[in-house]
């Protein structure tokens, strides 16, 4: 009975009702141990021991500042786990080197050996998991023919898939590492977001030190600087190329070309985007990258950002040499993107063109505020607060430092009413619980299981859209009974993958009368109160 009510609590969670909205303190006012907890949850992966302690010494303006600079902070601890994972650092290049070309050697090679038992031609293949050969009749033959099955795994293939596993762990631990021991939480928590809003899936991207480079290269290095250069380094990046496929996309055939100075008819749309000309890229860079589906983009836009971008290319998805222009594939004939002309004749420049326009386009200001508010503020961002926060993005050409300062310092941020609006999706939870118990993880693969099988397996969201950012994508009460059981197995003996200090762990004072009612109630071990907290409603919340 007693764990009915804390879940009948947790339970209660699902409507996730906000409370009323009472006017925004000045930012001026002292703050409370209770705002620095919230501001501590939305800027890091949660609070650790002594972090509340931190805080207050430096003060809410020198904290801000340090983390909106991260450069300055020294990571030694991240550092000295990230070396245990030596599969971070194989290169995109030098794997293709050591292990794609030779599993493909090796293909070929088993292929032109094959040849029938009593001479002839070589065998065809049949996909199958029964034998290397088998006789069957054809049709139109009364003659068995003998088939080669699918060619039995070579050395060189497991040893591909078995480095490719190797570098894929490494990737996703290496996200948990970071978001659990990283001093610089600011820059961590925006990767995250950032990695989201640019998403690219790893399933469909088969060699994985690419995935490693998109988010080291492309972009954690620009999550605090303008947003133009993050908008070319993931145009770039091989990942992104791969995945929405423009790195296939050419000029259309001679005759569906256009000329200079023509425009598309609505109607041409099929004949453009047929064997050359791929249209992903275009629609999702406005869509989902800058503009927004509001922005007020055409059909003719998508198709003529999709012919600027053709020739950005790369030599062979697993060469591992990154971005290449080719002229060869690129529409040199006149474009018009946005009421915007990009004349005949040019090259890589018209592809920069469109990033230029789209980067300082009002709709892209605005669809870039609303997602960065509604992930530091609320479910639904405040509309002031968001035309504020455009027009820094506007005024100071798109300095993401400066649009989060903008936020960071807002009345909205620091109201009473922001203080737990927004629920932890699964990696934040089950970091936060890390964080929370001070804990010494020893199986980082463990927790990236328990993240996938809460619903958020890392780097495999499969559409461009990454994965949701409000409430009502990840509550309900399957969820929430999975985390109540990850938060007492936590609790308990840190799921045998992690060294956990519950001593650490201080309850806060505000916890609602029915939870705090509820883990009082139990008759039960230290650990089993606070498992019971981390998964309580109030740590739910963010």
């Amino acid at each position: 009975m007693r764990r009915v009510s804390l879940l009948a609590i947790l339970i209660g969670m699902t409507g996730c009702a906000a409370n009323p909205r009472p006017a925004a303190p000045r930012t001026s006012q002292p703050i409370d141990t209770r705002t620095i907890i919230h501001i501590l949850n939305r800027t890091t992966f949660g609070p650790r021991p002594g972090d509340i302690a931190r805080f207050q010494a430096l003060g809410w303006r020198e904290y801000m500042e340090e983390q909106l600079h991260p450069e300055t902070i020294a990571d030694n601890a991240l550092q000295a786990s990230l070396a245990t994972l030596p599969a971070l650092a194989v290169s995109p290049r030098a794997f293709a080197t050591e292990y794609y070309r030779p599993m493909v050697a090796a293909r070929q090679e088993f292929t032109n050996t094959q040849k029938p038992p009593n001479g002839g031609p070589r065998l065809p293949y049949l996909r199958g998991h029964l034998l290397p050969m088998v006789a069957v009749s054809l049709p139109g033959s009364d003659k068995p023919v003998t088939v080669l099955q699918q060619p039995p795994v070579t050395a060189e293939e497991v040893q591909f898939q078995r480095a490719n596993q190797q570098v894929f762990e490494a990737l996703q631990a290496q996200k948990l590492l970071r978001a659990v021991y990283s001093e610089r939480q600011l820059q961590e928590v925006l990767t995250d977001f950032w990695f989201n809003h640019f998403n690219v899936d790893a399933s469909k991207i088969e060699d994985r030190p690419v995935m490693v480079a998109y988010e080291r290269d492309a972009i954690r290095p620009h999550v605090l600087g303008k947003f133009r250069d993050l908008l070319e380094a993931t145009a770039r990046s091989p990942a992104m190329l791969f995945y929405l496929d423009n790195w296939l996309s050419s000029a259309p055939p001679a005759p569906a070309r256009l000329r200079p100075g023509s425009r598309p008819a609505p109607s041409t749309s099929a004949v453009v985007s047929g064997r050359g000309l791929n249209e992903n890229y275009g629609r999702e860079l406005m869509e989902l990258h800058t503009l927004g589906v509001d922005g007020g983009y055409t059909q003719r836009d998508v198709i003529d950002v999709a012919r600027c971008f053709t020739g950005w290319t790369m030599t062979n998805p697993h060469d591992g040499l990154g971005f290449l222009f080719d002229d060869r594939k690129h529409d040199h004939a006149e474009k018009r993107v946005l009421g915007h002309r990009i004349k005949a004749g040019r090259g890589l420049e018209d592809g920069e063109d469109v990033l230029d326009i789209l980067a300082r386009h009002p709709a892209t200001a605005r669809f870039i505020a609303t997602k960065l508010v509604r992930r530091f503020v609320s479910d639904d961002p405040p509309p002031a607060l968001v035309d504020r926060v455009a027009q820094t993005f506007r005024h100071t050409d798109g300095d993401l430092r400066e649009v989060m300062r903008t936020i960071l310092t807002s009345p909205e941020f620091l109201a009473p009413a922001a203080i737990g609006a927004k629920i932890k999706n699964p990696f934040e939870f089950v970091v936060s619980a890390l964080r929370a118990t001070n804990a010494t993880i020893t199986n980082p693969r463990s927790f990236v299981g328990t993240i996938a099988a809460l619903g958020e397996p890392l780097y495999q969201c499969q559409p461009p859209t990454g994965y949701g950012d409000r409430t009502a994508v990840w509550i309900n009460t399957g969820t929430l009974l999975s985390r109540l059981n990850f938060a007492l197995g936590l609790a308990a003996n840190g799921l045998n993958a992690a060294k956990v200090d519950i001593r650490s762990v201080v309850p806060p004072d505000d916890l609602s009368p029915g939870t705090h009612a509820a883990i009082e109630s139990v008759r039960a071990s230290a650990a089993t109160r606070t498992g019971l907290f981390l998964g309580s409603p109030e740590f739910q919340r963010r």
